[in-house]
């Protein structure tokens, strides 16, 4: 009889989740926040159960973990998470929040790409945004938005906006329309390390014609990038290399509006993988991002000839999308 009690301890011992949560901008255990433990499977985030730490920050779950799970902490209207992998302790977790400002200089625009290309009947245009967050408040601000784009009129309709936090899980937002012609906000709250924005749309297309954008960041690099096999020109552009495996041109572009003439069709084309090579939570992310290493390999482009790459550090959350707004400390 002692063997199965001893099962049932030993199944006890592992059937629990705790940890702290942890206030990164005043370094002291963050008291009452709301801390929800989700079960990650093919149809996305499924939520297991919510608690509320404890005065001094701590939380505990009775709660079997098997296959990767996620915690999340709310704090000041922002999601803070945390992710549960197989094999890793899920027992004295130190779940980091941070206080948030409305002031824009926290997370700068430090890398602005547009990727053009061209097709018969269609103009494919990617452009790539990385905000670099270098403090200990998380940048949020949703009256005005963490980051302002430019939408051509005939964009609008088949625009998407999809958000990468460090680490994190890409995920899709809105584009809101201000009131100055052809600008759209995005609401996302920009937490400490880089946040990446990847924004796509279509044009019509016929083999040559006239593409017109613009950079709205002051700070920060522009780069324009054109597949092989097209040309580009305009007033402005300044030619900076070309990027070796896939030839691909790579210009410069200053502060404010932009144009070129196109002529030729090109697109970057991503090797063929098979569909068992991808991990399970792998297959909930949007078909976008099968693009990826196109887009990271040009940056590496433009780091090879001169020109910085801004890089991730390594750590442990993941960004699901925001909860509605809550109480929490704000600065100014």
């Amino acid at each position: 009889m002692r063997l199965p009690v001893l099962f049932l301890f030993a199944t006890l011992a592992f059937a629990a989740v705790d940890g702290t949560v942890v206030n990164r901008t005043s370094g002291e255990p963050e008291a009452n926040a709301t801390v929800t433990l989700y079960r990650l499977d093919q149809t996305g985030m499924q939520p297991v159960k919510t608690v509320r730490a404890a005065a001094d920050g701590k939380f505990h779950f009775d709660a079997k973990v098997e296959g990767p799970h996620l915690l999340q902490a709310i704090h000041g209207g922002v999601a803070y998470n945390h992710m549960l992998s197989p094999g890793n302790p899920v027992t004295g977790i130190e779940l980091a929040v941070f206080d948030s400002s409305s002031k824009p200089g926290i997370a700068p625009v430090a890398q602005h790409m547009v990727l053009l290309e061209p097709a018969e009947g269609r103009l494919a245009v990617s452009e790539t945004f990385f905000l670099r967050n270098q403090g200990n408040l998380t940048y949020n601000n949703p009256e005005q938005g963490t980051l302002r784009i430019y939408l051509p009129e005939e964009a609008v309709e088949s625009a998407r906006v999809m958000v990468t936090a460090p680490n994190s899980m890409p995920v899709e937002r809105p584009s809101q329309k201000t009131n100055t012609s052809g600008i759209y906000l995005i609401d996302f709250p920009i937490k400490p390390g880089e946040t990446r924005f990847d924004l796509t749309y279509q044009l019509p297309f016929s083999g040559t014609g006239k593409f017109s954008g613009k950079v709205l960041e002051k700070e920060g690099t522009a780069r324009l990038v054109v597949p092989s096999g097209v040309t580009v020109q305009g007033k402005g552009l300044e030619m900076l290399g070309i990027e070796p495996s896939t030839q691909a041109q790579i210009y410069g572009l200053k502060t404010g509006p932009y144009a070129v003439e196109i002529t030729g069709t090109g697109a970057l084309r991503a090797t063929d993988r098979g569909e068992d090579e991808a991990p399970g939570i792998q297959q909930i992310l949007p078909r976008i991002y099968d693009r990826l290493y196109w887009v990271l390999g040009l940056s590496l482009a433009i780091l090879g000839i001169g020109f910085y790459l801004l890089y991730r550090s390594p750590n442990k959350e993941i960004q699901a999308s925001a909860p509605p707004a809550r109480t929490g400390r704000k600065a100014k």
